[in-house]
């Protein structure tokens, strides 16, 4: 009984470490943007501006204040436009991926025909490609399409991702083929059948999508970059680096509001997402 207490407690050491180490990342940020420029400068100076010298931490800021929260709300109309921004990149984006890759994922799950695993193939290996290697071809198809420095440059290639065809292609694969056998008996088509079962059955893998593309697109900055060269179309993701060293607070209070949007939702979301790689590993 007490090899095992001790044993638990083990374990439970270098996990409390791990957690510690990324809610002090956390803590930092928050703590960061209740300081005044004067308590940074004389804390964490020393390592921003690489001039030498010691950078020092407290756990608790000497005197709060909310003076960059306030310059940030108040004075920075161009962070409200820039958050907007990423809204409108990121809700078409998540609203193409489930029009689009739902049906290509039942299609692929359901369907039996020539050259499907090798479609599949194809799907995994475009997943695992990184941005650089299809930025030259999303250029050049972008600026045929006239669709260069809109919002549409940005959102067409990740409407058209093949990751979360992949995430709802597991989910799909665990649906019992012998309902949709008695769903056909019925008289259903294939397209009520991925209407009323589908769909509803593979909800846990299509919001784990959802998810997850919400966290991609949100911070994302190579696809922007490249793609939007009006500042005024930009996302939160390209406002930050704009920022100098010398607006410390400001900056962390920056990426402490850009931040919260995709840890609300992913901590409302967190559900669907273990139930959706859940039902992704349970096999027919």
């Amino acid at each position: 009984m007490w090899t095992n207490k001790i044993i638990h407690i083990l374990k439970f050491i270098p996990l409390t470490l791990l957690a510690f180490l990324v809610w002090w990342v956390l803590w930092f940020m928050v703590m960061g943007s209740l300081m005044s420029l004067e308590e940074l400068t004389g804390t964490i100076g020393a390592a921003i501006s690489g001039e030498g010298g010691y950078s020092s931490w407290p756990l608790l800021p000497a005197w709060p204040t909310l003076q960059p929260i306030a310059e940030l709300l108040l004075d920075t109309p161009q962070f409200f436009v820039m958050f907007w921004n990423t809204f409108k990149l990121v809700i078409p984006s998540l609203v193409g991926q489930l029009v689009f890759a739902a049906p290509a994922a039942w299609a692929l799950s359901r369907f039996r025909f020539r050259g499907r695993k090798l479609l599949v193939t194809v799907y995994i290996a475009l997943m695992l490609l990184p941005f650089q290697v299809t930025m030259v071809p999303n250029f050049i198809v972008i600026d045929r399409l006239g669709l260069m420095d809109s919002i549409w440059a940005v959102i067409l290639p990740f409407a058209f991702s093949a990751f979360p065809v992949f995430i709802m292609l597991r989910g799909f694969d665990a649906i019992p083929r012998a309902l949709l056998e008695a769903a056909a008996i019925d008289g259903a088509g294939a397209f009520r059948t991925f209407w009323q079962i589908g769909l509803p059955l593979g909800v846990p893998s299509i919001l784990a999508a959802i998810v997850l593309g919400f966290l991609e697109i949100w911070g994302a900055v190579e696809q922007p970059m490249t793609f939007l060269k009006t500042p005024s179309n930009w996302p939160l993701s390209l406002f930050l680096p704009q920022i100098v060293a010398e607006e410390l607070g400001f900056a962390m209070t920056a990426s402490l509001f850009m931040l919260l949007p995709a840890a609300l939702f992913f901590f409302f979301g967190q559900k669907y997402l273990e139930l959706g790689i859940q039902s992704a590993g349970v096999k027919e």
